[in-house]
């Protein structure tokens, strides 16, 4: 690979770690590209992104960002998971770890900290920020709702009482 070439690829993961909102490490071996392909479907559905990584070129890159605590974990056939959502990408590697034990989590980073395989898991555990956005919007609807039904009952009780009347005369 040409100097050129690396540099490039510094960049490129220097943008990744800098845009990112999680990051989680995983070693990959064994996986055919069929399951590789499967698992970068899985992640673009989670709203995530997976790359498979230079040991020394990532450790480069994350040098200056708030990435750096990880740089330990880049060791061995590593490759990525990262987005913006800090539960959707450990979400995804998590659930395709489960499905295929050539996936191996090894931990991540978050805000700076270091994660540890076991706090990855946990992580992925919580709803997405869309999910949440969903049960807030649930539960604003929700009092909305009770307070039309209970205004919609009193003229729904005159209707009825007068419509007895009517029928009794």
């Amino acid at each position: 690979m040409l100097r050129a070439e690396k540099l490039e690829i510094v960049d490129s993961l220097r943008g990744v770690f800098a845009g990112a909102g999680v990051v989680v490490v995983t070693h990959f071996q064994g996986l055919s590209v069929a399951e590789l392909t499967e698992l970068r479907r899985s992640m673009s559905d989670a709203g995530a992104k997976f790359r498979v990584t230079k040991n020394r070129l990532a450790k480069i890159a994350l040098a200056e960002t708030s990435f750096s605590p990880i740089g330990d974990l880049f060791t061995g056939p590593t490759a990525i998971a990262y987005s913006e959502d800090p539960v959707a990408a450990p979400k995804a590697a998590v659930n395709f770890a489960k499905k295929n034990e050539k996936l191996v989590v090894i931990g991540g980073g978050l805000d700076g900290n270091l994660l540890s395989a076991d706090q990855v898991k946990s992580l992925a555990s919580l709803p997405s920020l869309d999910e949440l956005r969903a049960k807030l919007i649930g539960l604003l609807n929700t009092p909305a709702q009770r307070i039309a039904s209970v205004l919609q009952a009193p003229a729904g009780q005159v209707a009825r009482v007068i419509s007895a009347h009517a029928e009794q005369g």
